[in-house]
């Protein structure tokens, strides 16, 4: 894991471990960070542009800083102003000094192939990290954009593309896999082919329609954005100021609730966007989950609605049926693992079914440390048995986000003192998050 250096200078170094003394009840109100998955996804989408991009409230994370040492090693200059980042492009990208050890720990190294695409006849991107989450394959990718001309090779750790000279306007592509990476390098392709392009099974979800809006401010109009449908009226070049606001985070937005939840607290959980939660909610209300929202008000894109979302201290019971996620705007594939805590704070038995990742469930069986009692039926299944006695322990950080995240807002109910050593996957994708509890009264030391 990276040692945090890259943060900007005016960031401090991120603790690699956390003391936990939990039994404490939360209280208070917290603001949801702008979307980690939009703001990756943005970031690739700059490529595009000859213009420079201004993109507004960006989450300070790991992930965020990655693609930016990618971006400043291929010659793309970047500022932070405060929480908003500028992004302006060089005359021409230099993809012979990409830095491999940044682009090798991120799975959104695969994104750089739909913008590259247009201006680069042959080039080489490291293969992709990110998550230990098992083997996850990149074909309905290189599918997708094979139809733009794109054909890629594996070789010594590296994809090696290459594009044709000519290519006939792709027309209709019907994606094999509706996954938001896969509808974005589509996307990208599409922004920049002077045609229309029909994109059929596309992922409908957040980070999506935020590029979708993003490419609009660029002047290529997309029809059908929310929908599994979208038509793509490329432009051939794309050189104009934008500046966009990404919205709010539901992944986040789902912990603060799980920390709630778990710690039995009253919390406000601000610019909640429903929408992206909404399954989550509907099904933590059939568990018991009493909680109040305000009414809707829209992000600073103008167009993601968001609530104020406040969660009432609640006795659960276990869900009836099995929890499992779907692509939106079904239960969110990265909101799943909370349910694992959330169930083992209810009262019953609960099945989660995580038929996505290989090898993910079986980071949630380290809520046993704690003292809960969650059982890996098989690499996709696990039983939750509820409520629990929970106990505090030291517990090595899994290395995948989301998993991690649960294991530190379990610690916040444990009674007694945890440690969760090598914390830094969790900086991935959560920008503060232990000083952002304290504020809600967690007790938590970085050591």
């Amino acid at each position: 894991m990276s040692d945090h250096a890259s943060h900007s200078d005016t960031a401090s170094p991120a603790p690699r471990h956390l003391r936990i003394h939990g039994g404490t009840e939360l209280a208070g109100s917290i603001d949801v960070k702008t979307s980690k998955n939009a703001g990756v996804a943005l970031l690739c989408a700059s490529l595009l542009n000859r213009g420079p991009t201004v993109l507004r409230r960006i989450a300070r994370i790991e992930e965020i800083n990655r693609i930016l040492r990618v971006l400043e090693s291929i010659g793309v200059h970047h500022q932070w102003r405060g929480q908003d980042l500028e992004i302006h492009p060089p005359e021409r990208l230099d993809l012979t000094s990409i830095d491999a050890d940044a682009a090798r720990r991120t799975r959104t190294i695969i994104m750089f192939l739909g913008p590259l695409l247009h201006d680069h006849p042959e080039f080489e991107l490291p293969f992709a990290g990110g998550c230990q989450l098992g083997d996850r394959t990149v074909e309905p990718h290189l599918t997708a954009l094979r139809r733009f001309g794109l054909s890629v090779e594996r070789s010594h750790g590296c994809y090696r593309a290459s594009v044709k000279e000519h290519v006939e306007p792709p027309g209709t592509i019907v994606l094999t896999e509706r996954g938001d990476t896969v509808t974005a390098n589509a996307l990208t392709a599409a922004a920049r082919f002077p045609d229309v392009t029909v994109i059929r099974n596309a992922s409908s979800n957040y980070q999506v329609q935020d590029l979708c809006w993003y490419l609009e401010r660029l002047g290529v109009r997309i029809d059908g954005i929310g929908t599994t449908t979208l038509t793509v009226h490329g432009r051939e070049i794309l050189d104009t100021p934008v500046d966009y606001a990404p919205s709010e985070d539901p992944i986040e937005a789902w912990s603060l609730v799980t920390a709630a939840i778990a710690t039995e607290s009253e919390i406000t959980v601000r610019r909640t966007p429903i929408e992206f939660v909404e399954i989550e909610l509907a099904l933590a209300e059939e568990m018991g989950l009493a909680y109040s929202k305000s009414p809707e008000y829209l992000a600073a894109n103008g167009r993601t609605r968001l609530v104020d979302l406040t969660v009432h201290p609640s006795p659960l019971h276990a869900a009836a049926d099995k929890i499992h996620p779907m692509p939106f705007p079904g239960l969110n594939i990265d909101n799943l693992p909370f349910f694992a805590l959330i169930g083992s704070c209810a009262k019953g038995s609960t099945m989660i079914h995580d038929w996505v990742y290989e090898n993910r469930a079986i980071y949630l069986t380290e809520l046993n440390r704690l003292g809960a009692k969650v059982r890996l039926l098989d690499p996709h299944r696990l039983h939750v048995e509820g409520p629990v006695q929970w106990s505090g322990a030291e517990v090595l950080c899994p290395p995948a986000l989301r998993p991690a995240a649960v294991l530190l807002l379990a610690m916040l109910r444990a009674q007694g003192t945890s440690e969760l050593r090598h914390v830094d996957v969790i900086h991935r994708g959560y920008e503060q998050l232990a000083e952002r509890l304290q504020h809600l009264g967690a007790r938590i030391e970085p050591f």
